[in-house]
């Protein structure tokens, strides 16, 4: 036996109940998903924008440990590199500025004719670095947009003598404008050696 078959109300009750769904609901999903999708597109131009901040705080570190290493690795001695002491004697050891012949004490800031790298740490003094170059003078690439400046003083540290330290502050300017700044120091903990 078969079974009886459904009646023609029930055909057209399952019929209405599975059209689909009206214009007003289409239109209603289509805002609601706009909505969205506008809200996730701005968090993510958002973030997108905000991610090339870290990018010029990370090279303007990085830019900023290299010129600071660069500056204490150099020597901080109490005579200048010319000193006619040093040229008859190599193993001339300077134990004050007084042991200097006269007119060759090292002074803040480069002497004349000095390029870098310099051959004592208050030399960098002053230096201005409009694009960041390497110690010959050519340019870094990826770095343009970047400058650098680096001041040395004299810093008063309590387990050092006076005038036995100096405070180094490199301040790097990101192509964005941020300025960035890194401080080290330098005592003269082998004030004879030479570079």
């Amino acid at each position: 036996m078969s079974a009886p078959s459904p009646a023609p109300e029930s055909l057209c009750l399952r019929a209405k109940r599975q059209r689909g769904v009206t214009l007003v609901e289409l239109v209603i999903a289509i805002v609601v998903i706009s909505i969205g999708v506008a809200g996730v597109t701005s968090a993510f131009n958002e973030a997108v924008r905000a991610s090339a901040s870290p990018f010029f705080a990370k090279q303007s570190l990085a830019v900023a440990e290299a010129l600071l290493e660069e500056v204490q690795l150099s020597a901080f001695t109490f005579c200048l590199r010319n000193d006619p002491k040093y040229i008859a004697n190599p193993d001339f050891q300077a134990a004050s500025a007084a042991d200097c012949t006269a007119g060759f004490v090292e002074a803040m800031g480069p002497e004349a004719g000095d390029v870098r790298p310099f051959d004592n740490v208050n030399d960098y003094n002053g230096l201005a670095l409009a694009a960041i170059t390497d110690v010959s003078g050519a340019a870094v690439p990826g770095l343009a947009g970047y400058s650098a400046n680096i001041a040395v003083t004299a810093a008063a540290l309590s387990t050092v003598a006076a005038g036995e330290a100096l405070r180094i502050v490199v301040s790097v300017t990101a192509p964005s404008g941020e300025v960035f700044a890194l401080e080290g120091f330098r005592t003269r903990h082998s004030p004879n050696a030479m570079p």
